[in-house]
């Protein structure tokens, strides 16, 4: 699949929604009364923070998993995350009966560690970036004969996160501006291929931590740059990207605007998600969130969907954000 081929990622979505199917919950789409007021838009939340262990991710992963040859099965997975794709794929692994080791980075939020325990997870702590987990797992399986899973650059992870796109396109034949957070860039290009491929004036608002904003970076260079990333709230979507990655292709094709939030920025709207919709939500969430409210001026009217990737929060960051 070309990098840049958003209509083959589409239809590889297509294809991974029915195969994820008994893996997968179809998540909410909900009106939101408070903050369609607020912002004279129609805020719509699409709401991932209630998939199967609380994030989008589990998509992806149970797409790549579910796709594997049985001889990858037999061998067993290995994958790098900041949390929430290593408790997908130990959920995804747990389901289809396959082991794996998944490596996380030093600072990873205890919510997010336990829950990869919970479901069986191998866990394993390396790095203080992303990359850096990211790469110490790909020498991992190389040395032991066993399948990398990415939590973004791969073409059937990619697709599997399409498969939210799908399920926002059936319940809204038109949507105005999407607002999803972005780290690798996976749930951002397997979304957006999706939605740019039924709607096409759709407008694709990628949202980062100013703290770490490497894909905002990288598409402004036109290359992937190598750059340290600050200590976030937004821990889902913190770290460098992997020089080849598919993502940054379809990212430049399919972003139409990045939105840099500030901590504080991200912080008020996890508070006042809680205070208006009573649910959690995880720092990268409030990355979308924040920056649909620094726009306001500029989406009164509009049909808006703010993607909530995730709602796995530890009681420290609670703290912390309250």
């Amino acid at each position: 699949m070309s990098e840049l081929d958003y209509r083959g990622v589409a239809a590889a979505a297509r294809e991974a929604s029915a195969r994820v199917a008994d893996l997968v919950r179809e998540t909410p789409l909900d009106y939101s009364y408070r903050f369609s007021a607020e912002t004279g838009a129609e805020v719509y939340f699409k709401l991932e923070n209630l998939q199967y262990t609380g994030s989008f991710k589990l998509r992806g992963a149970a797409n790549r998993v579910a796709t594997l040859t049985p001889e990858q099965k037999k061998a067993g997975c290995v994958t790098a995350s900041s949390g929430n794709h290593g408790a997908a794929v130990a959920y995804a692994m747990g389901k289809l009966g396959i082991n794996g080791v998944i490596f996380v980075p030093e600072q990873t939020s205890s919510a997010k560690v336990d829950a990869i325990r919970s479901y069986g997870g191998d866990v394993r702590f390396f790095g203080t970036d992303g990359l850096d987990t990211e790469l110490h797992a790909r020498d991992y399986a190389d040395e032991h004969g066993m399948f990398y899973l990415s939590p973004y650059n791969d073409p059937e992870v990619i697709a599997g996160q399409g498969t939210c796109g799908i399920e926002i396109a059936a319940l809204m034949p038109q949507v105005d501006v999407l607002y999803v957070a972005v780290g690798g860039g996976g749930l951002v290009s397997g979304v957006a291929s999706v939605l740019k491929s039924a709607q096409p004036a759709i407008r694709i608002v990628g949202c980062q931590p100013e703290a770490s904003a490497v894909m905002a970076h990288s598409v402004e260079a036109g290359r992937i740059i190598d750059e340290t990333s600050r200590p976030t709230l937004s821990d889902g979507t913190a770290g460098g990207i992997e020089q080849d990655a598919i993502t940054f292709g379809l990212c430049e094709t399919l972003v139409d605007e990045f939105a840099l939030v500030s901590e504080a920025e991200i912080g008020a709207a996890m508070c006042r998600f809680i205070d208006f919709e009573h649910q959690l939500i995880e720092g990268a969430a409030g990355v979308a969130l924040a920056a649909m409210l620094a726009q306001k001026d500029a989406i009164a009217g509009l049909k808006v969907v703010v993607l909530i990737c995730g709602g796995n929060v530890s009681r420290d960051t609670l703290k912390r954000v309250l």
